[in-house]
């Protein structure tokens, strides 16, 4: 492209990549900045629910997910190792839009790829492999970015009136566009097994492990993701960490390929992240993906918020007609960070947090909210659909979110009064109301990380 372009974007991942389609498809002309446009390998990004399917073809990017060898995953299985005992929580929603109820789970790095050529597909996109290594900045206005080209070494310039900083997990930029900082919760360390038994075909399953939860899923015909919470410090020895403490909680279906990946495989790790929503108050530049918002990966649905993400945008910049407008463009960005708390950002952030809280139960009151959590999910009916509904990010509504978690809380306390005779009424109240402040404890920060902003 001889001229400038409207919108610049750091970083081809999921977000940069679906942006850069979307965006082109609106008749902006669009540049992408990818340090490097081979294919990626990561542990994590391998699973997408079903609402990120669904936000997929409102953005017709529906055909990315095919010819993946991906696994389409239609609800968990939980596992209680400490009980022998697990539960089915299926996708169960429907859709009047196609009634889409499924998942899908596959390599991360084809999925990449397969969004980025359909990115360079669109005429009005160009891609550059190159490192940015600094915005533009001018009066509070980022107007554009310096980069190093990968071909020719040489530190070049590209301005445009909007930039879009989508350069992942571990940004650069984070840093001078939002107050707010990520802090490391734990890491996911992951294997891959391959011809690996499943509990249920096309479920994911999830193994209440301690001290962390461990999840899995086939993300291809032959391979299977297995990926183990470790909070604090990585053990200096995995593999005797992993046969002497994680082997013994595992199903039986899933021991002998485990023990075989730990042997031969590969082993590596990511950091589990938690990076409230905070707004960026600059103009010129719009902040999304994980550079902006991060949550911990147990409910795999950050790909999810991504592209829900990108619907929005969508949504927003189509009838905006020229992007010099910095004061219509912050409004247009400030409707987005507001909209997507009150949606699919919300519920996901809170969500996933606060199952990982009570799956990483550390006391003995968030012991017991993980056990009536359990037994809640084996009530079946609404108790399992309600849930599900969050989860899959179909109808991700934060009411219904704060109802199934009290009523979490309310069945772990009933359960308190049932375990001791009448006379000790007393006990079961101070330990009811010990459950009940840490269920809050839990879920009103959680909020209001989300909303204070």
């Amino acid at each position: 492209m001889a001229q400038e372009p409207d919108v610049i974007v750091i970083g081809s991942g999921i977000l940069g990549s679906s942006m850069a389609a979307m965006m082109a498809k609106l008749g902006y002309q669009v540049t992408v900045i990818e340090r490097d446009l081979s294919e990626p390998d990561r542990i994590v990004g391998e699973l997408l629910q079903p609402g990120g399917c669904r936000a997929l073809r409102k953005l017709g990017l529906e055909d990315c997910l095919k010819d993946l060898d991906g696994h389409i995953i239609k609800g968990y299985m939980i596992y209680d190792p400490e009980k022998k005992s697990q539960v089915e929580v299926p996708y169960n929603i429907q859709e009047e839009d196609h009634d889409i109820t499924e998942g899908i789970a596959f390599h991360h790095g084809r999925f990449v790829m397969a969004l980025r050529k359909a990115a360079m597909a669109e005429q009005n996109t160009q891609y550059i492999e190159g490192i940015v290594v600094e915005l533009i900045e001018d009066n509070d206005i980022i107007m554009g970015v310096k980069y190093r080209e990968k071909s020719s070494k040489e530190m070049k310039e590209l301005r445009a009136p909007l930039t879009v900083v989508a350069d992942g997990c571990f940004s650069k930029f984070r840093k001078g566009l939002i107050k707010k900082k990520p802090s490391t919760k734990s890491y996911f360390v992951g294997l891959v097994m391959e011809n690996c038994p499943q509990a249920k075909s096309n479920h994911a399953e999830l193994v209440l492990a301690e001290p962390s939860p461990i999840l899995i899923y086939q993300i291809s015909s032959h391979s299977t993701r297995i990926l183990i919470d470790i909070q604090g410090e990585l053990p200096r020895d995995l593999k005797t960490y992993f046969t002497e403490e994680i082997y013994p909680q595992l199903p039986e279906h899933i021991q002998g390929p485990f023990l075989d990946s730990v042997k031969n495989g590969r082993i590596r790790s990511m950091p589990n992240s938690f990076l409230p929503p905070s707004p960026v108050l600059k103009a010129g530049v719009l902040c999304l993906g994980d550079a902006f918002n991060m949550r911990h990966p147990l409910t795999g649905a950050g790909m999810t918020v991504a592209f829900n993400d990108v619907v929005m945008c969508q949504e927003l910049f189509k009838d905006i007609h020229n992007l010099r407008d910095y004061e219509k463009v912050q409004d247009t960005v400030r409707q987005l960070y507001s909209s997507r708390k009150n949606s699919h950002s919300f519920v996901v952030n809170v969500l996933s947090m606060a199952l990982y809280e009570l799956f990483a139960a550390n006391d003995d009151n968030l012991k017991s909210l993980k056990s009536a959590c359990f037994e809640y999910f084996k009530l079946g009916g609404m108790c399992i659909k309600g849930p599900v509904d969050l989860l899959s990010v179909l109808n991700p509504k934060p009411h219904i979110l704060l109802y199934h978690f009290f009523a979490v809380c309310v069945y772990a306390m009933l359960h308190t009064f049932r375990s001791h005779p009448w006379w000790a009424v007393h006990r079961s109240m101070l330990q009811s109301s010990g459950i009940f402040y840490k269920a809050c404890g839990i879920i009103f920060p959680l909020m209001w990380s989300e909303v204070k902003t």
